[in-house]
């Protein structure tokens, strides 16, 4: 009786924080590193995606996302920044990445900067301008 009661006691201490975890999602990112690292590709990821939400819809085993940024200073002057986010799904046997995108999300801008800074600044923005309009399309809030 009282291993029933423990074992009772572990699952219910348990469940709440399995359920709480969110499933997390593949991201292959193709950027220019000189434009903008990883690490903030994948905090806009991270703020971006409502991953619970979105496993419900789009499972994570069958599906992944895409994001590429490019661009960068033109004549010294004007920076030019292109953002790409793409939902993919996932062959069968590998888990690997077909490029039959479900939906996507393109961004393009450009502006006067004087700084290399400025510019990664914008393609970040451009990002997460992406990034929303990718997430808007697959969840409806």
């Amino acid at each position: 009786m009282t291993r029933a009661l423990l074992c009772a006691a572990v699952l219910a201490v348990a469940a709440p924080a399995a359920s709480a975890a969110a499933p997390a999602y593949d991201i292959e990112d193709f950027s220019t590193a000189a434009l903008i690292d990883k690490p903030t590709v994948m905090a806009a990821w991270k703020e971006a995606l409502p991953t619970e939400r979105l496993a419900k819809l789009y499972p994570k085993a069958k599906r992944g996302f895409l994001s590429q940024v490019e661009g960068g200073v033109v004549d010294g002057k004007l920076c030019v920044v292109t953002a790409r986010v793409t939902l993919l799904p996932k062959t069968t046997p590998t888990r690997r990445f077909v490029w039959e995108p479900a939906k996507s999300s393109t961004v393009f801008d450009g502006r006067p900067v004087t700084t290399p800074a400025e510019c990664g600044a914008l393609a970040q923005e451009r990002l997460k301008d992406a990034l929303r309009s990718l997430v808007s399309s697959l969840v409806k809030n």
